[in-house]
């Protein structure tokens, strides 16, 4: 069974967070919703949720997959080292990285947009100003070899289809998404 590794914070975009999870626990991957911190966590709507475990727990082990999403709570989590270190030992291990809305700027952070193609948020990889980031600014989502980023709240559903078929297969993508009516 493939595993991913959903990491949160205070102010992380609940559809982007939530949606997520659900569409890659459809397909049959076992997700760990990771919180930065121990204790409820208060995503950018208000919406208030308990993590399965926090960060320090979650990073015992590898996953198939760790996923960043975009809100306000990015930028606690581009300023966490172990978030930094955690995207960096995926992508040197070859695993996949994903990410949305303004999360795209946490890989950025951790060095893994250099030489990459990603988009994101309007507005949130281009105020980096880095040369080595092509920018796809009208793609919903886009695939760069093992990073996967996509726009915000709207795309979220092709953004975790896409990370569940690379996951698994076409075949349990076209099931879930039959099943999603999307």
């Amino acid at each position: 069974m493939a595993t991913a590794l959903m990491v949160v914070a205070d102010g992380s975009e609940e559809i982007e967070t939530l949606a997520a999870v659900d569409v890659l626990r459809r397909g049959g991957v076992e997700v760990t919703l990771a919180g930065l911190t121990s204790g409820p966590l208060t995503l950018s709507r208000q919406v208030r949720i308990l993590a399965d475990q926090d960060l320090d727990q979650a990073l015992g082990r590898d996953y198939d997959a760790v996923l960043i999403p975009g809100g306000a709570g990015h930028r606690a989590l581009m300023e966490d080292e172990r978030v930094l270190g955690l995207l960096q030992r995926q992508a040197g291990r070859q695993g996949l990285v994903a990410s949305i809305c303004a999360g795209p700027k946490v890989l950025a952070k951790a060095g893994l947009l250099k030489g990459r193609r990603a988009t994101s948020y309007p507005g949130a990889l281009e105020s980096l100003d880095d040369p080595g980031i092509t920018l796809v600014a009208g793609q919903a989502v886009v695939v760069d070899g093992r990073i996967i980023t996509s726009r915000g709240p709207g795309t979220t559903l092709a953004w975790a289809l896409q990370v569940l078929e690379l996951l698994t297969d076409a075949a349990t993508r076209a099931k879930v998404e039959a099943g999603l009516q999307a």
